[in-house]
């Protein structure tokens, strides 16, 4: 669609595929390294939550699987809840590519808004992504959520 932006975050982990992949829609993995849940059964046209981790269970972000080609793509859609038919959803794809002992994670987040909310997700992206890889790598996340650094 004409005048969408996107945002492309690429990043190397020491991982197979398949850790990685748990690691993005195993429900209990996100909440460590995300401070959200990301919940859903990942079948392609299943919604999907991403939910607090407060114990309110509240969704800040919900959308659908558009792929699963387990452990090498995931497509999903990211919108508001109750955003209402006049707010189109964005598309965030998870791309995992193996390289012996590592894999790239191509993480493309398209249909953007627009230039501010395209910089608000990419500072979002960086600090979830690099507490994904820290996660991954030593078994726990960074000491700090690295999102809520000024």
């Amino acid at each position: 669609m004409a005048g969408k932006l996107e945002f492309v975050y690429v990043t190397y982990i020491q991982s197979t595929p398949e850790k990685l992949w748990k690691a993005l829609t195993d429900p209990e993995q996100t909440a460590v390294y995300w401070g959200h849940s990301n919940v859903s059964d990942w079948q392609v046209g299943s919604a999907w939550e991403h939910q607090r981790t407060d114990g309110t269970g509240t969704a800040d972000v919900v959308g659908r699987v558009v792929v699963n080609a387990e452990p090498t793509r995931l497509v999903t859609t990211w919108a508001e809840p109750g955003g209402g038919r006049e707010a189109e959803p964005s598309r965030v794809t998870f791309d995992i590519e193996p390289y012996g002992e590592i894999v790239r994670l191509t993480v493309t987040h398209v249909d953007l808004a627009d230039e501010a909310e395209r910089d608000a997700t990419g500072g979002g992206w960086a600090a979830v992504l690099s507490n994904l890889k820290t996660f991954i790598e030593t078994g726990r996340p960074l000491p700090q959520e690295p999102w809520t650094m000024p």
